[in-house]
This record gives C-alpha cells, structure tokens and sequence, in this order.
C-alpha cells in the first residue's frame, strides 16, 4: 500500500475509536434509563396530546438525550422497544451513506457510441449505462441528449441500449405496499432511474377556448397523451377527482371528465403504469422531441466489455441528493442511495448486499449490543424495518461529533421553515431539524433540537398505532419541552 494512504487510514482509525466510546458511553446512558423508564413520568403537555389523540402510552417510544452523550437522558420512555420508524429509517441511509462514501460521492451514468458517426448518423448503438444515479430528472436526461447531439450525432441507424445491470431487478407490486402504486413516492429503485418513473402534468385554463391546456413532462414514445381536457365552472376542490383520470393503460394517459376554471394552473404529477418501459418509452420520447432520429428501438441490454464511454454524465454530490432525501422524504432516492452502497461496498446493487453493508457498518459506528436495527430497503417505505429510540440516538449522537455532522443536519427539515416540517413551527419559537415519518400506523419524528440554554438534544419520537399519525401534535409538544430547558 502506497504511503500516502496512511494518513487516510489513520484518520479513519481515531473516528472509528472515537465513535465507539461515544457509543459506549451512550449504552451505558440509555441503559441505566432504560430500567427506569417504566416509572417515569411524561411531559404533561405530551401526555395530554396522547390522551386527545387516544394513542395510549405504550404505543409510543420517546427520548430526548444530550447530544454530546455526556449526560444522562432527560426523557427515556420505552426507549429500547424496537419500533418501525417509517421514514426516520432514512437518517441511518443518509448518515451511513455520508460515512461510507463521503459528501463529494457522485455518481456517473456514462454514454457509449458503437461505431462510426458520417454526416450526423451514427451508423452503429448508442449505449446508456445506468449506475444508480438517483437524480437523473428531466433537465438533467435532456443535458445527457444534448450531449449525444454534441458529438454530431442527429440521427441513430442502430438502437438506444439501455443497461441497467448495476442493480439487481427489484420486481415489485406498485400497488402491493398500500394500493397506491400510481403515487411516486412507490416507485422502485432502478440502476437507471429516470426521473422517478413518473409524468408531470400542467394543466393551464384557455377561458376563450374552454379548455386546459395539457403538457406531459417527459414526452413518452408511443404514448396517446391528451391534449386538452373541458373546463367546468365551480370551486376547485378535489380538481383530481374532477379530471376522473384514466391512466392504467400504458398505452394512453386520457380524462374522462374535466378541469375546474377556478384551479388557474395546476401541476400533477403521477407514477408511469408501466414502470419497466418508462426509460424507455421517456428516453425515446426526449430524442424525438429534440430532433433525433432513430431507425431502431430503444431497448435493455449490455455495453460490449471493450467499449470506452464517450462521456459521462455525473450527478450532484452525495451531500446535494441527501438534502432531497431527508428534507422532502424521497423514498426512491434513499433506496437508490440503499442499493449503492451494496454495489460500492460489496460489488453488487442488491438489497442483500446493502443491508450486509448497512449491518456491518452500524457495528463498527455505532456498537453491537441488543437491539440491532432491522434493515430492509432503506428507505422506510417498510412493514419490517425496525429499530430502537434508544439506537437511533445513539447514532445521532456519534453522527453529531463525525466529520459529516454540519451535511446531515443541513439535509434534515428545519421546523416552520421548509420540506416536510415547513407548516409545524414551534410553539417556543425554538429551532429544530427533525426527520419527520409518516405510515398507516407509523409515525414520528428524529433529530436535533436547540434549547433554550444554549444545548442540544437528540430526540426521537415514534408511535406505532392504528391512530400514530394524530399523535404529532404529542410529538411537536415533546420538540418544545425539549427546547425550553
């Protein structure tokens, strides 16, 4: 090994050393709390929330710890009960992304072109080769084409290969997880995923012609795409339910009913019926659009092993896509980043890598006694994930003194600012930035809390109840007990 990796290595030796005393001071914390959070009595305030949303009190885990790990819990109820922490599992994804990888990690999706380019045409394929690139949107797909036009190529004799062997397939129901597998936030993860596998529609009011206008961003080849739809008087309202959409048929996007006048514009934007096809079918779209031609398909395949890419495109830093994830809970972007992490770490893009990966880096950061997260997609889109409060402070603690502190609480939602916590201020005007965590019967919130005395806290909340989401008005009370110390 060169000398100069030495360095490195020895660096990451003292943070390995000192995330595990901050581990191990933190077990023995929670630990010692642990035996006493039976007895312990809950804010009155957070008690009185529970009670009006009737979530019973052994249907919630609290926690709230100094983030240092050098004082005992202030609050510990329930804390080593493993719970789902729906969305919150996100944290971990992100944090340990940002350790295994670094802030700077980007991904590349390089371009092939398989033979000689003669007056504009490509006399041969045009190669696309997915990596895992979770933000491969529209803008930044159309930049890749322009890229092809760029090398002189206006039309393609051959065909669009599109390889997305970087990951092993994840053939999965859309609709199984909670029968809304016409939601983005279902899509599946996919070595070239584009722009989440799903059409953004615009719909713009033509008073003189009584109609919207519809757009379909992207375009999608041999897709039927209606172009107006009827304008209705009355208030707006449920205007989705007005549209009365027909969109199973990957062959067509149609409306069966109309657009309510008084909406102005609107943008919708929905997951692609075929999910297989949409690279495809958006990828052929987009050429055509900007004025390719293509004599063949657009179709998966394979680079030829001897190929050298005629570019690549590459991604936003890790520390850039993290905001995404976290801020406005992207569920297919953390299982992008997931899956990545067993394709950098273990050489394949498969969830049992990732998870292998996952295990074996908490036990190095963050300990290995009881109460081992379960790690399933990493996203918390999950019936199975688990893990503790008291493990998810644990690691929030280590995470607040690691080298990637200041890029993971800057991708978390500050509360009464933005993403998912932008409406939910808090009521002492303190600040906070929570990972918010929404299910049918889970829900919660985990982070960093500023008190009023200049400290700050970890805390973690999580119910796991058929009434958990009435339970964040509790959850927003223990955030501002927990800033008034």
């Amino acid at each position: 090994m060169p000398f100069a990796f030495f360095p490195a290595w020895s660096t990451l030796g003292r943070r390995a050393a000192r995330a595990r005393r901050v581990a191990a001071f933190a077990l023995l914390a929670f630990g010692s709390a642990a035996a006493h959070s039976q007895f312990q009595q809950l804010p009155p305030e957070v008690d009185a929330a529970l009670a009006r949303a009737k979530v019973p009190r052994d249907a919630v885990t609290l926690l709230v710890a100094d983030a240092d790990a050098v004082q005992p819990p202030r609050l510990a109820w329930r804390s080593q009960v493993p719970v789902n922490p729906a969305s919150i599992m996100k944290l971990v994804t992100t944090y340990a992304g940002l350790d295994l990888l670094g802030p700077a990690f980007t991904w590349s999706t390089p371009v092939y072109v398989d033979g000689p380019i003669r007056n504009g045409v490509l006399q041969g394929n045009l190669y696309i080769q997915g990596q895992g690139d979770p933000k491969l949107v529209i803008e930044r797909l159309w930049l890749l084409l322009r890229r092809v036009q760029g090398l002189g190529i206006q039309a393609i004799d051959g065909d669009i290969v599109l390889d997305r062997s970087a990951f092993e397939a994840i053939e999965a129901d859309p609709h199984a997880f909670d029968g809304e597998g016409l939601r983005p936030y279902n899509a599946s993860p996919d070595a070239l995923l584009v722009n989440f596998k799903s059409v953004v529609m615009t719909f713009v009011p033509n008073r003189g012609a009584a109609t919207a206008q519809v757009s379909f961003d992207p375009p999608l080849a041999g897709v039927a795409m209606q172009p107006t739809v009827p304008l209705s008087a009355g208030e707006c309202g449920d205007w989705r339910a007005t549209l009365a959409a027909d969109v199973a048929d990957p062959a067509r996007l149609h409306f069966a009913g109309s657009y309510p006048t008084a909406c102005g514009e609107k943008v919708w934007a929905l997951a692609y019926a075929d999910p297989r096809s949409y690279a495809a079918r958006a990828i052929g779209g987009m050429w055509a659009e900007m004025g390719g031609r293509l004599k063949g398909t657009v179709r998966d395949g394979r680079v030829p092993v001897a190929l050298k890419p005629a570019f690549e495109l590459v991604s936003p830093p890790l520390a850039e896509v993290i905001r995404d994830i976290n801020k406005y809970s992207n569920n297919v972007m953390a299982q992008q980043l997931f899956l990545t992490l067993g394709l950098q770490q273990k050489k394949r893009g498969a969830l049992d890598a990732a998870r292998t990966t996952m295990r074996q880096w908490w036990n190095n950061r963050i300990g290995t006694g009881e109460g081992q997260p379960v790690f399933d997609n990493g996203s918390g889109l999950s019936r199975d994930e688990r893990i503790t409060a008291g493990e998810l402070a644990k690691m929030l603690q280590v995470a607040w003194r690691s080298p990637v502190m200041s890029e993971l609480m800057s991708s978390l939602p500050a509360a009464g600012v933005d993403g998912t916590l932008r409406r939910r201020a808090l009521r002492s005007g303190g600040a906070a930035h929570l990972k918010t965590g929404t299910l049918r019967d889970a829900a919660g919130v985990a982070g960093y809390v500023d008190g009023a005395s200049g400290r700050r806290y970890v805390v973690v909340a999580i119910a796991n109840h058929a009434n958990a989401a009435a339970a964040r008005p509790a959850f927003d009370a223990l955030v501002d007990w927990a800033a008034q110390d």
